[in-house]
């Protein structure tokens, strides 16, 4: 651990030095972030898991920094280029981009122009070009380097090399590039233009056949999706800046006066701008905006993520699941209360001909044979269809019939996970089960799924694999461990994700269980092989034990603190158990009198709120939800319905809404409240019931624009725009170019999910 990136980190985060120090000991001591968070506030005062990932992350950066300085230290000192002037230039240097501005000209090159000039003498030339003396005469002195021999036929041929080593100085003067650098930032524009004859082929990026956006301005979707066109072959993408602004710029740092040699140079700084310096700055914002974006999407699916995975759960029930179909018929399994599957079969529900046929009443018979408690139904295809005919079963009323989301179950009924839980049925049955597991624990299920095949993310394909990857990951262990997991239940897949195991470790518990039977308490898990006493302190607290002989192995209590819970029982008088149930007895105790050097009263709170209600799941209590009864299909969708939906997806531009029509509706960011919204998941989340309003409907292009604004609020006036000003010469001035992201149901947004 480096004590200055520790006090950098500080000051950028405007944390306290001490916080980032903790922290930094307790990442390299191999804790993780959700167990520092939760068991080690003292240490760190409290700080989030939001707060921790950004010490690591930035602290990663900064050592990920100093490796390069040391790589381009070493390639230096090798070449004898190492001076100590140098070498403090590079100490200084505070970021990545400021490092390899000084080491540009050090690099070592492919041959240039300027290598070239350099072979055939004319480096001195160049000098006395670049000094700019008003006595010198340049085609005088150029005439002197004239010599066949060495390539150089004539004077012009002279000066043109004098003047590629010199545009290659401009192009590696540090402060010419930081100075280009800000303006490509500040009045950079992105430009795209459609390829030609790629037109008809491209034209889901219509849009963009003709766009210009300022690149501080770009949002992330507008910019991935720009890079998707050029990618695709359909655009071509450029970053321009103002080259009248940049050659002044260049002209305050080079140019000398008015004297021939300055005419020499301010051709040659031309030349450096056009031919190197601007394409080395465009690519660079293309990087660095691509890196922006990534960023932003990212963190709109990690939002998603944490939604969907933390939504709440039915719970153990009893559960009937359907995956609907027409032709093939529907696919049906039962699960117990621990979701093992206990019999599946096919049924052709959309083949009867009327309520309580053959396989209507094998439905309402297996209801009844297996207690069941609710009944899952896929979103895919007849999913309202079979809704509709269940509902019209005499099943009893106290059976929830809930439309579940089965976006990715075809990806795990294929997959080695479910292969592995199901050697012997067929991807049709997993996939019913996948879907009856959603609805009893949205978690549990959902971990055995690449986060990426869930369908709630934004140009995920387009964005950092490697970031997305940390991104998403560190999403599912903050998820899994806040809610806790059942160790006696516990798929291999969940319990991977638990603080301080992996996927060894929990292959390992699994194996230990089925061969031992059920662990009876939390200290058993110390019989599990390779599961040493670090990793039992980072999982022990995350894993509960229902039904265990100490009522503590069910809560969120660490068995580290097991010892102040039992002091504080003996202190009121009672059992620990008595203590739990009694909330009288819980307020007789004064936190202030447990306080240790290594126990705070953050840990004391926590145990407090603990004993109140052990185990407590965060999620939300789970409620059913129908869709508009009638509404099955686009065709039936009319302007101006007020339906029921679910949010299934919130990007940076609006969010998409099932209404119970097999096609997801886009609610633009303009349509998501009466004022002014910065970011959809201001206004909704992923799985959020909403009711929302239909604007249009496109049955062609099967298309469907919902707003959620309050219908009962008039829409304001509409402003009087200003007619385009004339230029000179009587002529108007073109109206502005239409934001593809500023009105919605245009084309452009409605593309969108064709885009991703």
């Amino acid at each position: 651990m480096n004590p200055a990136h520790v006090i950098q980190v500080a000051a950028e985060l405007a944390i306290k030095v001490g916080q980032v120090q903790a922290t930094a000991e307790l990442l390299e001591g191999g804790a993780t972030v959700p167990f520092i968070a939760r068991y080690r506030k003292e240490a760190t005062g409290s700080l989030d898991e939001v707060a921790l990932m950004a010490i690591r992350t930035r602290l990663t950066q900064l050592a990920e920094l100093d490796a390069r300085r040391e790589a381009i230290l070493g390639s230096l000192q090798e070449r004898g280029l190492l001076t100590e002037e140098l070498k403090a230039q590079i100490a200084q240097a505070a970021t990545m981009t400021a490092l390899e501005d000084i080491y540009l000209p050090y690099r070592p090159k492919r041959r240039t122009r300027a290598t070239v000039a350099r072979e055939k003498g004319l480096e001195p030339l160049a000098k006395l070009v670049l000094a700019q003396d008003p006595a010198t005469d340049p085609l005088a002195e150029a005439n002197a380097f004239v010599d066949a021999s060495k390539g150089v036929e004539s004077v012009e041929a002279a000066l043109a090399g004098a003047r590629d080593i010199i545009a290659e100085w401009v192009n590696e003067d540090q402060t010419a590039r930081t100075r280009i650098r800000e303006l490509f930032h500040t009045e950079g524009t992105f430009h795209t233009k459609v390829v030609a004859g790629k037109e008809a082929e491209g034209c889901k990026f219509e849009d963009y056949f003709d766009w210009e956006e300022p690149v501080a301005k770009a949002p992330s979707h507008r910019i991935l999706a720009m890079r998707r066109g050029a990618r695709d072959g359909f655009l071509r993408l450029q970053v321009n800046a103002p080259q009248e602004q940049a050659m002044r710029t260049l002209e305050t740092l080079f140019i000398k006066g008015s004297s021939p040699c300055s005419a020499q140079v301010r051709e040659a700084a031309l030349d450096g701008y056009k031919r190197l310096l601007a394409p080395s700055m465009e690519t660079e914002i293309l990087m660095e905006t691509k890196e922006r974006a990534d960023r932003e999407a990212i963190r709109v699916f990690a939002e998603n993520l944490r939604e969907l995975l933390l939504a709440p759960p039915l719970g153990r029930k009893n559960v009937l699941a359907v995956d609907p179909g027409f032709r093939t018929g529907c696919k049906v399994v039962c699960l117990d209360r621990q979701g093992q599957l206990k019999y599946s079969d096919v049924v052709y529900l959309h083949e009867s001909e009327k309520p309580g046929s053959v396989d209507g009443a094998k439905i309402a018979a297996l209801c009844q044979k297996f207690e069941v408690d609710a009944i899952a139904i896929g979103n895919g295809t007849a999913s309202r269809e079979t809704e509709d005919f269940i509902r019209s079963l005499p099943l009893p009323a106290s059976i929830a019939v809930v439309v579940v989301n089965e976006s990715g179950a075809s990806i795990y009924s294929a997959s080695d996970v479910a292969r592995e839980e199901f050697p012997d049925k067929d991807v049709t049955v997993r996939g019913a089960v996948s879907i009856g597991r959603r609805l009893m624990d949205p978690l549990a299920e959902l971990v055995k799924i690449d986060p990426k095949s869930i369908g709630v993310g934004q140009y995920q394909h387009d964005v950092d694999q490697g970031m997305l990857k940390q991104s998403l990951d560190d999403v599912v262990v903050s998820c899994v461990n806040s809610v806790g997991v059942e160790v006696n239940t516990a798929s291999k897949q969940l319990l991977q994700y638990v603080s301080g195991l992996g996927p060894q470790l929990a292959q390992n518990i699994i194996s230990y269980r089925n061969e031992k039977g059920p662990f009876r308490s939390r200290a058993d898990l110390k019989e599990v092989p390779r599961l040493g006493a670090k990793a039992f302190e980072q999982a022990a607290g995350f894993l509960r034990i229902q039904d265990a002989a100490h009522p503590l192995d069910a809560s969120a209590v660490h068995p580290e603190s097991y010892h102040v819970v039992d002091a504080m029982a003996t202190n009121v008088g009672c059992s620990v158990a008595d203590l739990m149930k009694n909330e009288p007895l819980r307020r007789q105790i004064r936190l202030e009198d447990y306080v240790t050097e290594t126990v705070g009263l953050p840990t004391l709170q926590d145990i407090l709120q603990e004993l109140a209600k052990p185990g407590r799941d965060p999620r939300q209590q789970f409620e059913v939800f129908s869709f508009a009864e009638g509404i099955r299909k686009m065709e039936d969708l009319k302007e101006g319905m007020r339906l029921p939906g679910i949010v299934t997806n919130v990007t940076a531009f609006g969010a998409f809404v099932d209404i119970g029509v097999h096609q997801d509706g886009l609610v633009h960011i303009s349509q998501m409240a009466d004022r002014f919204v910065k970011d959809p998941a201001e206004i909704v989340k992923v799985h959020q019931k909403v009711m929302a309003t239909v604007l249009a409907v496109d049955l062609v292009k099967k298309r469907i624009s919902l707003s959620l604004k309050d219908p009962s609020k008039p829409a304001p006036a509409p402003k009087a725009k200003d007619a385009p000003k004339a230029k000179a010469g009587g002529k108007p001035s073109p109206a502005p170019k239409r934001d593809p992201a500023q009105k919605p149901g245009t084309r452009l947004n409605l593309k969108w999910t064709e885009l991703w």
